[in-house]
């Protein structure tokens, strides 16, 4: 019998579930959308019961009539990071899920470094606690909403709420542990000392595990819901961008992708723990068993092109668009954007930044200002490339993924800005497809996640540097890194009086 592997990523708007065959061939792709609120500035929060209605909707249509259950060799989990999902004793949600993208914990971010010490934080966690992050939520509900906190018996991430659905199990992995600030990144295990800054008990806080590792089973109650079979075992999975890193391949020293999603986030392996000491990059557990990675963060990226054609261009094509931009010359006539539409993260962590066009003048058209989204939301990404190379890192080739990197254009302003040649793989499903290799590791269809990667992943396209173009984005780049240092007084201020 054919065996298969069901990839889940819990995004932020919709869950991507993909069917794959166990030669790594994508055979059904489904995406089941839902909405999520924005009740106050700056917060962010979803329903869980939506991402699983979602799961089921989407569990179903790749089954459909001609899979049978049993062909499901196992189920694959990723999903947004940082969320925190609260349930009671009998495993019932006791408020909406707060997003990765909340940025209401500013103080509590400030409080919980206090009371551990910043250097300590950086020691366990490799990063600074930042108002994404878990724990900060956590220690908001303890402060704001007592009545909710009393209650709490489990504290989940986004996917490993649907491992619960599925198989009544609390687990999760590494990877997205790390983006708690609660789990001692170099040990790979929960950090007592930051539990208890944050007032957790560890038995609060899932199983964590190696992410090919299975953690569960399909239970009944999740057979009957969705259609698999009972017993079909789920492996720990992944956080979004480690397991979307896994779907690009970036398994072994020097690899380095290149996400543009809602969020944009430049990614690349590290065979050891050695965070940054100064917190600018992301030092997270990696989804391959054993390894990390440095990841920087921008937290409006794909995300930011997205709001410029809903709110100036509402109907147009992407791909008009594309062309118009492509007729602007580089540097956009000289107008500029900052893209931090829902504060920022590398390597500025202020949930008060804000998106500016600069430079504007009478004779910059739409076309100016599309060039300019795609041009600025890379020169954040240049950021973080560019504490990378700081710190010794010096890819040959930069791998390219998410809905953005579709477009020949950017591929093309990414090349050009990192002075780097970008390549695209024939893996285009990101997270899920890396949780659905997982999940082949894990039962047992392929030996380790390096191979499943060199055997199932393979280059597609290669966009060499222009060197003209990049000598001009050499230059205007230092002026786009002078912005947010000249704004950030303006920030506060906007942000004091909006509160």
């Amino acid at each position: 019998m054919k065996r298969y592997l069901i990839g889940l990523d819990i995004g932020t708007s919709s869950t991507k579930a993909i069917l794959v065959d166990d030669a790594g061939h994508i055979v059904k792709s489904v995406a089941p959308a839902y909405p999520f609120q924005t009740p106050k500035p700056l917060w962010a929060e979803s329903d869980p019961e939506d991402w699983w209605r979602a799961t089921q909707t989407a569990i179903a249509e790749l089954l459909g009539k001609d899979i049978a259950p049993e062909a499901v060799a196992g189920i694959g989990l990723s999903g947004q990071m940082h969320g925190l999902v609260l349930l009671d004793g009998e495993g019932k949600v006791l408020r909406p899920c707060i997003m990765w993208n909340d940025q209401r914990t500013a103080a509590e971010c400030a409080e919980l470094t206090e009371r551990v010490g910043a250097r300590r934080v950086l020691e366990i966690t490799g990063n600074p606690i930042l108002p994404g992050f878990t724990a900060p939520k956590i220690e908001w509900v303890r402060k704001n909403e007592p009545e909710v906190w009393a209650q709490v018996r489990h504290i989940l991430l986004p996917k490993d709420f649907i491992r619960y659905r599925l198989s009544g199990v609390f687990g999760t992995d590494v990877s997205d542990a790390s983006g708690m600030s609660l789990l001692d990144v170099g040990a790979r295990r929960w950090s007592p000392e930051m539990a208890e800054a944050c007032g957790v008990k560890l038995e609060m806080l899932a199983e964590v595990a190696e992410s090919a590792e299975v953690t569960a089973h399909v239970h009944a109650a999740g057979a009957t819901a969705t259609g698999l079979a009972e017993g079909t075992p789920i492996v720990a999975g992944g956080g979004d961008q480690a397991a979307g890193a896994i779907g690009c391949g970036i398994v072994s020293a020097g690899r380095v992708s290149c996400t543009l999603g809602t969020s944009g986030v430049l990614f690349a392996h590290a065979e050891e723990f050695r965070p940054d000491p100064d917190g600018r990059l992301h030092a997270f557990c990696s989804a391959v068993p054993g390894k990390w990675h440095f990841m920087g963060v921008q937290l409006s990226c794909a995300g930011a092109y997205q709001w410029f054609r809903d709110q100036l261009a509402p109907g147009e094509p992407f791909e008009a668009l594309n062309e118009g931009a492509a007729a602007v010359p580089p540097g956009a006539d000289g107008l500029l954007f900052l893209p931090y539409l829902t504060g920022e993260r590398t390597p500025h962590p202020d949930p008060l930044a804000r998106a500016v066009f600069c430079g504007l003048t009478l004779r910059h058209k739409r076309a100016h200002m599309t060039r300019a989204v795609m041009e600025g939301v890379t020169f954040g990404l240049r950021d973080a490339l560019e504490i990378m190379r700081d710190l010794g890192l010096q890819p040959t080739e930069i791998i390219a993924a998410g809905g953005g990197a579709k477009s020949p254009l950017w591929r093309q302003i990414l090349a050009d800005t990192f002075s780097t040649p970008i390549v695209t793989v024939n893996a285009t499903e990101g997270a899920a497809y890396g949780a659905a290799i997982l999940a082949a590791v894990g039962a047992g269809l392929q030996p380790d996640v390096v191979s499943a990667c060199e055997n199932w992943i393979a280059q597609t396209s290669r966009t060499e540097i222009d060197p003209a173009t990049s000598e001009i984005y050499d230059k205007v780049y230092p002026a786009y890194a002078a912005l947010y240092p000249a704004l950030k007084p303006t920030f506060d201020k906007l942000g004091e009086i909006s509160g």
